[in-house]
């Protein structure tokens, strides 16, 4: 009797093992939560490095001797409409990329002026941008320095980086039909230089300067 009781029991001591239900949910979640975290660093690293490209486009083609295409973008004013870099199309124009952080561009800034005072009647338009600056200070520079040109604000440097800048000062060189020419890639303080790329610029001179 004892030997059958311990048959139909078991092996003492031992108790059933309850197999709990499977929960496919939480494994997706699970994986997910690892996931997403990877794909947003992913998105970032891809951003970042098509702005990069978009950095070095312009200078990279320039440096080919190629004249590409101005961005096509729509800046606001300080005061009035925004401006549209297509709109231009039909001038040479002079785009200077500022800030009022910028000592350099202090130097510069009158000699820009004077460049737009001389050939304003020719049909030049000098666009100054001020970049990665605050409205205010901004303001300021501009009544500090008698500055009369256009100028439009592109306050996250965005619109700097589809030209490949890569400070300020920076300025473009743009023909009629909307090419760049060439620039200059910082500073520049010496009149004649200036007048040279202006008048290169109106001439319709392949390269400028």
């Amino acid at each position: 009797m004892n030997g059958d009781s311990r048959e139909s029991h078991g092996a003492e001591g031992t108790e059933p093992v309850p197999i709990s239900p499977s929960h496919p949910g939480r494994g997706w979640r699970g994986r997910a939560g690892v996931l997403l975290p990877v794909l947003i660093v992913l998105a970032l690293l891809a951003v970042a490095l098509i702005r990069h490209q978009q950095t070095l486009a312009v200078g990279a083609a320039l440096a080919r001797g190629e004249t590409p295409p101005v961005p096509i973008v729509t800046l606001p004013a300080f005061d009035g409409p925004p401006v549209s870099l297509v709109a231009l199309r039909g001038h040479p124009v002079v785009i200077n990329f500022w800030a009022s952080w910028c000592i350099p561009c202090r130097d510069e800034a009158p000699l820009i002026e004077g460049m737009w005072r001389e050939f304003s009647s020719r049909g030049l338009i000098v666009l100054g941008v001020d970049t990665q600056d605050l409205e205010a200070p901004a303001r300021a520079f501009i009544k500090q320095y008698g500055i009369t040109y256009p100028n439009v604000r592109d306050p996250d440097g965005s619109v700097g980086r589809l030209f490949g800048t890569t400070g300020v000062p920076e300025t473009f060189f743009i023909s009629a039909d909307g090419r760049i020419l060439g620039k200059f890639p910082g500073e520049q303080v010496s009149q004649v230089a200036w007048h040279e790329a202006v008048s290169g610029l109106l001439s319709g001179r392949a390269r400028v300067p």
